[in-house]
């Protein structure tokens, strides 16, 4: 009995080491901020959206590209991919107008009513009033009424080019604006649809938590919103 026992003992060791082995190697590796833009000229990289809009979801006559590559809207109206994704790097630039208030929306669950399902990137044009006095979560490179960029005004003034890489990760999601890393959002903490980890107000309107929202969700791009446009070009996307 007693070899018996001793033999079941090793086993189990064995068995519990082969087990810690596997599970390592299986492990999801750390994620790395981003200190920068990527080469999305490179492998893997994709088009957001063909060329003629043909595998985007958008009402009819709302968006378009013009001849110089610029993807803009006429109304208050997303645009949506064709497909969900899970991790992603998307990136882009984009171009603001005088009051612009615009964003990036990632991990859409619902894109007819997208505000309560989805995590939006802010764009805006800091340098108008009406947004220079807005709560900082409000601003340009902000998880919008929930995060606030880690510096305001990154953003180029109205009619000058930014560029934005977006990285979602698992709970992760990193903004790089103009090459500066500003926010770094950790979903995971956002457990209430009524108050911020930093205590302020969440806007009622949006209504869900954000660690309770699907990670595997439509990306999309708010239209004309305020009266004021924004454009679009370079939209590159590139799978993890």
């Amino acid at each position: 009995m007693k070899k018996l026992a001793l033999l079941t003992g090793l086993l189990l060791t064995y068995s519990l080491h082969l087990f810690a082995q596997t599970s390592s190697s299986t492990t999801a590796p750390p994620i790395t901020p981003p200190k920068g833009h990527p080469n999305s000229s490179g492998a893997g990289w994709k088009p957001l959206f063909a060329s003629d809009l043909s595998d985007a979801g958008f009402p009819k006559g709302i968006w378009s590209f013009d001849d110089g590559g610029v993807l803009t809207a006429t109304a208050d109206k997303a645009i949506w991919t064709a497909i969900p994704y899970d991790d992603f790097v998307l990136d882009l630039l984009f171009k603001t107008a005088d009051g612009t208030n615009s964003g990036v929306v990632v991990h859409a669950s619902d894109t007819t009513n997208w505000i309560p399902n989805s995590v939006e990137i802010q764009i805006a044009d800091d340098y108008a009033k009406k947004w220079a006095d807005s709560p900082t979560n409000w601003q340009c490179g902000a998880f919008f009424g929930h995060q606030a960029a880690v510096k305001q005004q990154v953003v180029k003034k109205p009619d000058e080019w930014n560029r934005y890489t977006i990285t979602c990760q698992g709970k992760m999601i990193y903004v790089v604006l103009n090459n500066q890393l500003v926010n770094t959002i950790d979903l995971s903490k956002f457990t209430s649809a009524k108050t911020n980890p930093d205590g302020s107000e969440v806007p009622s309107w949006l209504s869900k938590a954000p660690a309770e929202l699907p990670l595997r969700g439509y990306i999309g791009l708010q239209g004309k919103h305020a009266g004021a446009p924004i454009y679009f070009r370079n939209l590159k996307i590139k799978t993890l």
